[in-house]
């Protein structure tokens, strides 16, 4: 039998949280936000970190105490609240394995879940609970789904048509998100269910020298740098990004392209860019160090994120760029509205938006104040919008203790 869900503590400076996330050294933006966020909410509360699977890191992280996932149900009834943070990838698999044994309350950083109860699902041999939950979220029409996914039957869109965030948030006691779209589309799904929405907490990394990075990346004077962050999957858009630099090419728009991470597509567009005859203007560069990141960032004149279709999140990427001061090209739906669009440029989502990337990239360069204006937008977004992980911590803190208030 399942423990009780742990009733929550007091707000304020008496707040005692029991955090789950991936931790560094796993490479996982959720990893890195915790390690950006963490020392800054130890500032409002008493944080004690859920040990990892497989941890070998010690038993402090960012010295605060490790605890191990299982204290067993007497503990948890007295001890601090559970505060999981819950993504679309394996990563999460034990926190989620977590939440249904215990409850708690949640960040929900991927508004779309079916992809980790899938991988839940294979890794447990739980396909009959699998069918039942997203029969009881979608009705017949979910049993159907499942049944495909169980066999390997199925499309790339059914996770976005289906993204079966009530399944795991009917375990939460409350919700925090990090945009309108996620409050909107969580208290859709989940009536009843406490959700308050916080910004992202993401900081600013030290900058490069512009000149010297622009220099060991081969950009001229007067070539436009395009740079693309994270890890290299259909859904980021990079089809679209290779077709603006063929057409830029073509229209003799000096321009160059930076892409940053590792994935499963990478193999497949470094042949893209051999055949095309693009290797002399985009590099891969693979995963990239604090300092690496930091260099390349200053040596960027714009951020690309056009992400198709999307898990809901709350694009780390594209605020890794706005901190940086360098604007950004997203795709125009969903959350991505919500970023200002004098510092976030809209593209048509999917295959169209290479049309208008074009058209933004060629103007960019050559309209030296333009740009120039665009990234004092671009970080003054970033810090009106309450990213710095100081202001984060206290906005998450705050957020916490109105749920706990109100579940108190």
């Amino acid at each position: 039998m399942s423990a009780r869900p742990p009733r929550p503590q007091a707000a304020g400076r008496g707040l005692r949280l029991l955090w789950g996330s991936p931790l560094p050294p796993m490479r996982s933006g959720i990893a890195d936000y915790a390690a950006e966020l963490l020392p800054h909410l130890a500032q409002h509360a008493d944080v004690r970190v859920l040990t990892p699977p497989s941890w070998d890191g010690g038993d402090t992280f960012a010295g605060l105490p490790m605890v191990a996932p299982d204290p067993g149900a007497e503990g948890l009834q007295s001890g601090p609240t559970p505060l999981l943070h819950l993504g679309n990838n394996p990563y999460h698999l034990w926190i989620a394995g977590y939440l249904r044994r215990h409850g708690g309350l949640v960040v929900l950083h991927d508004t779309v879940l079916h992809h980790l109860l899938v991988e839940e699902a294979a890794a447990e041999g739980e396909w009959e609970r699998f069918a039942a939950e997203l029969a009881g979220a979608y009705g017949p029409a979910g049993a159907a789904l499942a049944e495909g996914r169980r066999w390997g039957m199925h499309g790339p869109r059914d996770p976005f048509l289906f993204p079966a965030r009530s399944v795991l948030l009917q375990r939460a006691r409350g919700v925090i998100v990090h945009s309108r779209q996620a409050l909107a589309e969580v208290r859709r799904d989940c009536p009843g269910l406490p959700v308050r929405q916080v910004p992202l907490a993401l900081g600013a990394l030290p900058a490069g020298d512009r000149q010297a990075w622009r220099a060991r990346l081969g950009a001229g004077d007067a070539e436009l740098v395009l740079a693309h962050l994270g890890f290299l999957t259909p859904a980021k858009g990079l089809d679209v990004i290779l077709e603006a630099m063929l057409a830029l090419r073509e229209l003799a728009v000096p321009a160059r392209l930076v892409v940053v991470g590792e994935g499963s597509e990478r193999a497949a567009l470094e042949g893209a860019v051999r055949a095309a005859g693009l290797g002399e203007v985009i590099r891969f560069w693979g995963f990239a160090s604090e300092a690496e990141l930091g260099g390349i960032l200053a040596a960027a004149d714009l951020g690309l994120v056009p992400r198709f279709p999307t898990a809901g999140e709350t694009s780390a990427a594209a605020l890794r760029f706005l901190a940086a001061g360098v604007p950004v090209a997203v795709a125009g739906y969903r959350q991505f509205l919500e970023l200002p669009v004098n510092a976030a440029f809209r593209l048509p989502p999917g295959q169209a938006g290479a049309v208008e990337l074009v058209r933004l990239a060629a103007g960019l360069a050559g309209e030296g104040e333009r740009l120039a204006q665009a990234r004092a937008t671009a970080r003054a977004a970033w810090e009106r919008g309450g990213h710095p992980p100081p202001q984060a911590a206290q906005s998450l803190a705050q957020a916490l203790g109105e749920l706990i208030g109100e579940l108190a």
